[in-house]
């Protein structure tokens, strides 16, 4: 802390008074047996396929926000699927896996004990200012892991391999392709506390304007603190043109009666699974013709994708499928040079001029999953049991765009559903967030009806 702040009193009085009459916090310890075995055997598929190495993955610490000031701490990817732990992780905590012994050992920091002056002068780890946190015994029966002071880490030497070695980063990313029955489940609640989310915004849309993007916002972000641990990404509020900006996260635009707003947001639960889904609303409850037109030209790309989510099929169809529909009808509009027949061809591609992005990617504790998966093990890969990702296809017409209908411009259209493979197809986890144009409409004013 600085010394030009209000500092804690040194005085001897003081500091012995302080270390006494102080009961112990009970903390209940609830493991989770399912996905403490589920983090175990991923430990033990890591360390078989890395012998010889004592592989180190750091939880990491809160990035600095401002001077003294930090973001909310949130472990990397890879720790979690290795522990388990969650929201609740102690920064800084290392989990050391022995490929030669076959063992883990997590490496924390517990709270400073009530003796050490640490307690309630040290802003880090000092109960007065960051709570109490677990003790090594309470965080051993809650994962399943051997657990040593972080002070120890120092001790442990070998052949070291940690989150810097690309091999290591992409046979993690890997391992997340294929999720367990208790991650599906973990992603399916994750999709139905984001529905209340949306359910949150849309109530708010009537009384939202000058800068009403933030207001849309935040109504979904209420809704993630309350249901979840946060946000699984930074939610996209993107009203009337904004909606052509892919990653439009500023949200500070107006909302317009008669324009679309296009709502692209998930919650993470606190296992650190999100949802992500995106629907496109009619402001004013109601979809235009021309709105309702390109709307279900999107909606029929996305059917498509649906289409092949089977065992067998690639990766890729999905997209090829959606790509198909869309081309087809850039072609039925005229606006493309060529037929949709070879616009589709991989030399010329000019139907994505209106839908540059891909039409899905792997959802799990990141929103974008699986990200450093080999080509071969992600796009080119057959869909198998198990694998959890987004169909998302739309379209794009930008207000400046002079080879789009001058009624399509300043619109912009995506829907995203989330998906899960089973043995003989699907599961579309997402099923209960409506989807068409009429459902859409029927559930803005069912809401609007409640509130």
């Amino acid at each position: 802390m600085s010394d030009n702040r209000s500092r804690t009193p040194k005085d001897q009085a003081f500091l012995e008074f302080m270390k006494t009459g102080w009961s112990d916090v009970n903390a209940q310890v609830s493991p989770n047996s399912k996905a403490n075995q589920d983090a175990k055997r991923k430990r033990e598929e890591l360390m078989e396929a890395f012998p010889n190495h004592l592989i180190f993955i750091e939880a990491g610490k809160a990035p600095t926000r401002s001077n003294d000031t930090h973001y909310k701490f949130r472990p990397s990817t890879e720790f979690t699927q290795l522990t388990n732990w969650g929201s609740s992780t102690v920064e800084e905590s290392v989990l050391v896996l022995d490929s030669n012994k076959q063992s883990a050992t997590l490496y924390l920091r517990p709270t400073a004990d009530k003796d050490s002056d640490e307690f309630f002068a040290n802003t880090e780890i000092g109960e007065f200012w960051v709570g109490p946190r677990p003790d090594l015994v309470q965080v051993e029966k809650l994962l399943g892991i051997a657990t040593k002071q972080l002070s120890e880490l120092n001790e442990v030497s070998g052949k070291k391999l940690d989150l810097s070695d690309e091999k290591l980063k992409q046979f993690l990313s890997e391992q997340r392709i294929i999720k367990s029955e208790w991650e599906v489940s973990e992603i399916k609640q994750a999709v139905e506390a984001t529905k209340e989310g949306f359910e949150n915004l849309i109530a708010k849309i009537p009384k939202a304007s000058k800068r009403g993007e933030r207001a849309l916002e935040a109504a979904f972000f209420q809704k993630a603190r309350l249901l979840g641990n946060d946000l699984g990404y930074e939610t996209i509020a993107a009203s009337g043109n904004h909606a052509n900006i892919l990653h439009w996260t500023k949200n500070d635009g107006d909302i317009k009666s008669g324009e679309l707003v296009l709502v692209d947001a998930g919650i993470e639960l606190d296992s650190l699974f999100t949802a992500d889904i995106t629907r496109t609303l009619p402001i004013s409850g109601k979809f235009s013709e021309v709105q309702k037109e390109i709307y279900d030209v999107v909606l029929e790309a996305a059917d498509a994708a649906f289409e092949v989510c089977r065992p067998g099929n690639r990766f890729r169809d999905m997209h090829n499928e959606a790509m198909k529909v869309i081309a087809n009808h850039c072609e039925r509009w005229g606006i493309l040079p060529v037929t949709a027949e070879e616009a589709l061809r991989p030399e010329n591609q000019q139907h994505r001029r209106w839908m540059v992005h891909g039409t899905g990617h792997h959802l799990g504790l990141d929103v974008h999953d699986c990200a450093q998966a080999r080509k071969e093990m992600y796009l080119d890969t057959e869909l198998k049991p198990g694998m959890v990702f987004t169909i998302e296809p739309g379209l794009y017409f930008h207000e400046n765009d002079e080879l789009a209908p001058e009624e399509f411009r300043g619109i912009g259209v995506r829907i995203e559903d989330n998906v899960a493979i089973t043995e003989t197809g699907y599961d579309w986890l997402s099923s209960s967030i409506p989807r068409t144009s009429l459902e859409v409409e029927v559930w803005m004013q069912s809401i609007w009806d409640r509130d």
